[in-house]
């Protein structure tokens, strides 16, 4: 039986597949454990580490772009709506979307997934001129060459949210797309926040984010995609069946986890975002994430990251085999 070496994040709707519970036909999967799991990302997209690893979506894209030979299947273990990811900076005085307009914002690197998201968002729903915002970054990309003239990188060893508080950068991403590495502002505070003073620190540009969040996934169908599965694509030509028992494997680790935790209490950011799209917060499949999919390549292109002829057809991204909707 063959070993296959398998990174992904602590899911426990994946924990089956790890464990051996759900079987992978013809093979013995082998966990690497990275934590936290970004770290295999870079690993993965420059050289090919591991046999099979959660990557970020975008990082997928823009690798399939260079010419890494990766290939991935439509499973997608993490999703997060995004309107409460930007924090503006106390004394800057914005107010709206359009106020970031001429300002300096700070995110991880340009690429990461988070920011092409929010970045869609501000562009398609609020008329954000994007051109028109400074990026500030203090990291690398995982496949480099694509960031717009208008990125900046911080070069002086301080954290974007130690640029935040000191009033370097207007506003920056929080989480691990930004601040949350040196710590997360605080958030919580109404519109009227956007008077602040220093002392009263930084304010969500969306103060009700979860209810602009349901309400944008009522209208337009996207559900933001924050992982996907990929592998060498050189095991696809070796076993051609492998796609699809990778995905049965990740499918039934899913059926096991729900059958035991049908509440998601293991993960309760999950159990409320079900709350907002009205069901399943893990879709797997294409036809489930037709929208979401063809969303994320739009915004990747329309910010540089991918050729206008970067192909937009879902199924052009994903390896041959039987991926039915669970």
């Amino acid at each position: 039986m063959e070993k296959l070496s398998v990174v992904v994040g602590d899911y426990p709707h994946a924990r089956a597949l790890l464990d051996g519970t759900a079987a992978l036909d013809g093979y013995r999967v082998e966990e690497v454990r990275v934590r936290p799991v970004i770290g295999a990302y870079r690993r993965m997209i420059r050289d090919l580490e591991f046999d099979v690893c959660e990557l970020a979506p975008v990082s997928y894209l823009m690798a399939r772009q260079a010419g890494v030979p990766l290939t991935a299947i439509p499973v997608f273990l993490n999703r997060r709506f995004h309107h409460g990811d930007i924090q503006c900076g106390a004394g800057s005085g914005i107010r709206i979307p359009r106020d970031l307009e001429g300002r300096r914002v700070g995110v991880r690197a340009y690429s990461v997934s988070t920011g092409v998201w929010v970045r869609g968002v501000l562009a398609e729903e609020y008329g954000v001129d994007l051109d028109k915002i400074t990026w500030v970054v203090d990291d690398d990309d995982h496949v480099e060459g694509r960031v717009p003239p208008n990125v900046e990188r911080a070069t002086d060893g301080r954290s974007l949210g130690e640029l935040l508080r000191a009033g370097e950068i207007d506003a920056a991403f929080t989480g691990n797309a930004g601040t949350g590495r040196a710590g997360a502002p605080r958030a919580g505070w109404a519109a009227a926040g956007a008077e602040a003073s220093a002392q009263d620190g930084p304010y969500p540009l969306f103060p009700e984010a979860d209810v602009l969040a349901a309400d944008w996934y009522l209208r337009t169908g996207i559900y933001p995609l924050h992982s996907l599965i990929a592998f060498r694509a050189e095991l696809v030509a070796r076993d051609p069946a492998l796609p699809t028992a990778l995905y049965a494997a990740f499918a039934e680790a899913k059926r096991q986890h729900l059958a035991a935790d049908p509440r998601w209490t293991a993960l309760p950011r999950f159990a409320r975002q079900a709350a907002q799209i009205g069901g399943d917060p893990v879709p797997y499949g294409l036809a489930a994430n037709e929208r979401s999919l063809a969303a994320l390549v739009r915004h990747s292109r329309d910010q540089g990251l991918l050729d206008a002829d970067f192909p937009g057809e879902p199924r052009a991204l994903f390896a041959d085999g039987d991926h039915p909707d669970v």
